[in-house]
């Protein structure tokens, strides 16, 4: 299961009881500030949840996996996440069932 933007509307609108026409552009407005900013070249830091920032690539050599010809990789900008000790805290409280499986 995946979570949209439109499930994140949805609470909204069952929680706060937000106009679903303002939740949505509460959800949109809201993560177009995040990728402008990054787009700015600003850390993007959400106390408690963690940090988004962008981190510059160099060009390097790598290779066609279905050729098997070697080409070169452009450099490029990439967003990362490093999630904050809250999120990492609530994330290893919880145990899948998979990992459950093998205890």
């Amino acid at each position: 299961m995946s979570l949209t933007r439109a499930d994140i509307a949805d609470r909204l609108v069952v929680n706060l009881n937000f106009p679903k026409s303002d939740a949505m552009r509460f959800v949109d407005d809201f993560f177009e500030t995040i990728a402008q900013s990054l787009e700015d070249g600003e850390v993007v830091k959400l106390t408690g949840f963690g940090n988004f920032d962008l981190k510059n690539k160099n060009a390097r050599p790598g290779r066609n996996p279905k050729t098997g010809k070697e080409v070169t990789i452009t450099p490029r900008r990439v967003t990362t996440f490093k999630a904050g000790q809250k999120l990492k805290n609530r994330i290893d409280r919880v145990v899948p069932a998979t990992a459950a499986a093998f205890d």
